[in-house]
């Protein structure tokens, strides 16, 4: 079996490690904290010192962090997993990360030598603990067929986009519409309840109409019922994927309106107020008295 780097072992990253566990091979891990790490050391894997270390001896080393600051720290930072990668190497960053940071890091480590995989994923923690991720992949295509082996335990789809860069593209609209999405829902139901009406009803009307994407299905029961245990996604990460995607938006877009700076400015004010505290609490927000 192969040797894997797992570098990141927050929400999705610890399960997405556990995956490579599962698949029989030999996994080395870091993370910032190493309490994350115990129950998949006791599992098997190797605690390393450093990304670097991590990386020794490598056939894949596998990202999931927060932003594209922590993405060029743990890959070309001083002790950054590309110091002792091998050529020949594929290096799978599975981080969302700005469309800029994504072509940038592809060219740097494509001129080492290494064969990168723009590779940005879709699904809840659950869905990463059982390898049913959705993969969405910026890469040549002869790299990705090269890296299909080290993609299949963590992904049941894959999407092929195009070149680098074009992974990160997708998830940066797939997130930006449901930063839009949340935030609408918030308001909307803030209204309701502020007019009065039977939020039952309320909830039995938007997941019977047009407007129920998978989105407001399962934030709109939660918010009405102000149950937001078991943060999966935060106000803080949402924030900053929609900047990140909203930045990409005006380079495209020039002089175009964008209702995505609405989205980005409510998240803002949520990051300022519960950063680390799941997204859906967006409603206690817009409901709070002046």
């Amino acid at each position: 079996m192969a040797r894997i780097a797992f570098i990141g072992l927050g929400r999705m990253g610890h399960g997405m490690a556990g995956r490579y566990l599962d698949a029989g091979h030999t996994v080395a891990v870091w993370n910032r904290s190493k309490a994350k790490a115990e129950d998949l050391i006791a599992r098997g894997a190797r605690w390393a010192t450093s990304p670097e270390d991590a990386a020794v001896d490598a056939d894949a080393v596998v990202t999931m962090v927060a932003d594209d600051d922590a993405s060029r720290a743990v890959w070309l930072g001083a002790t950054g997993a590309a110091k002792t990668m091998k050529a020949g190497t594929i290096a799978i960053e599975c981080s969302t990360v700005s469309y800029d940071h994504a072509r940038a890091l592809g060219r740097e480590l494509n001129g080492r030598g290494l064969i990168y995989i723009d590779c940005p994923v879709t699904g809840l923690p659950d869905a990463a603990a059982a390898g049913k991720l959705t993969l969405l992949v910026g890469a040549d295509a002869a790299d990705l067929e090269r890296a299909r082996p080290f993609l299949e335990p963590i992904g049941s789809t894959i999407r092929h986009f195009g070149a680098i860069g074009s992974g990160t593209v997708y998830k940066l609209i797939n997130n930006l519409m449901g930063a839009i999405q949340i935030a609408g829902l918030a308001e909307g139901l803030a209204i309701a309840e502020q007019a009065g009406l039977d939020m039952q009803l309320v909830l039995e009307a938007i997941q019977g109409g047009v407007a129920a994407s998978p989105q407001v299905l399962r934030h709109s029961k939660r918010m009405v019922a102000r149950d937001f245990a078991g943060a999966t996604f935060t106000a803080s990460l949402r924030h900053k994927d929609a900047a990140y995607a909203v930045k990409l938006a005006e380079s495209l877009l020039a002089g175009q309106p964008l209702v995505a700076r609405a989205a980005v400015e409510a998240y803002a004010k949520a990051k300022a107020v519960m950063p680390d505290e799941d997204e859906g609490r967006m409603i206690e927000l817009v409901s709070r008295p002046k």
